[in-house]
């Protein structure tokens, strides 16, 4: 008796380890090197800017343009862009860029009727000021088709 009663003492079940999983890390791409090309204001509604560029520009191009737009946010110089500042200004409370190579495609959100380069979006970068719970929130991203885009860095940190 007392050696079945040691042996079920010492044949305990141990408990089970919970583990913290390891959240998942998204690695944003470095800051590009390259200049941004020119940008044009194409469209403007009550809360969206269409800027066009090159039609050849790089995607790292596009990425400098997001990062300048990013930068003239803090600097409070987009005026300086030929963008109106005191629309940005003036957002309640959220602005978005949509960037374009070219003009070819950038009426495609403002057209009624058949759509200049079919049904997809063809956007080639975006960036949004502001959010209802954040006025500075800035997010950026490269957009690779309609079902896919490249964050350019964390939106929720400044």
């Amino acid at each position: 008796m007392v050696l079945c009663a040691v042996f079920l003492i010492g044949c305990t079940t141990p408990k089970p380890t919970t583990q913290n999983p390891t959240p998942a890390t998204t690695h944003y791409p470095t800051r590009p090197t390259t200049p941004p090309p020119s940008i044009k204001l194409f469209h403007q509604t009550d809360n969206t800017l269409t800027l066009v560029t090159t039609p050849d520009a790089t995607n790292d191009q596009i990425a400098a343009i997001i990062w300048q737009l990013r930068d003239a946010v803090s600097a409070h110089s987009f005026d300086t862009l030929h963008l109106p500042q005191k629309f940005i200004d003036a957002r309640s409370p959220i602005v978005w860029f949509h960037i374009y190579r070219g003009p070819r495609c950038a009426s495609e959100k403002y057209t009624s009727g058949k759509l200049p380069c079919g049904a997809s979006y063809h956007a080639a970068g975006e960036f949004t000021l502001g959010s209802f719970s954040d006025p500075n929130r800035t997010d950026g991203e490269l957009v690779i088709d309609e079902n896919h885009s490249t964050p350019l860095w964390n939106p929720d940190t400044h």
